[in-house]
């Protein structure tokens, strides 16, 4: 899975709210459902998109299924944001330097 089927699934803000859940440590459906405005089989579906995107891993424990964030989909998202970073940051340090550029071309006219 890549960073866009990432980013499409938490576009939803009740998978959101699902990952911020699972974010200290795994969870059966029931405790994740557990007081949300969603019924418990729309949780469900909200597991699957989100696993299907790779943001989650599912472990089989006797008859429940435990819901993990899975790190290496989380990661693959996590560099695609690092780049949206590093590219805020180089535009910031052109403008920076056009403006001491300007700056100093004002202080010799």
């Amino acid at each position: 899975m890549d960073y866009e089927d990432a980013i499409t699934a938490l576009a939803d803000p009740t998978r959101r709210i699902i990952i911020d859940r699972l974010r200290g440590g795994s969870l059966p459906v029931a405790a994740i459902a557990k007081g949300m405005d969603v019924s418990r089989p729309a949780v469900s579906q909200h597991l699957r998109v989100l696993s299907d995107a790779g943001l989650l891993t599912v472990t089989p424990k006797g008859n429940r299924r435990l819901y993990a964030i899975a790190p290496d989909g989380v990661d693959g998202l996590r560099r695609y944001l690092d780049t949206l970073w590093d590219d805020a940051l180089a535009a910031f340090a052109r403008a920076a330097a056009e403006q001491a550029k300007e700056n100093a071309n004002e202080r010799s006219d």
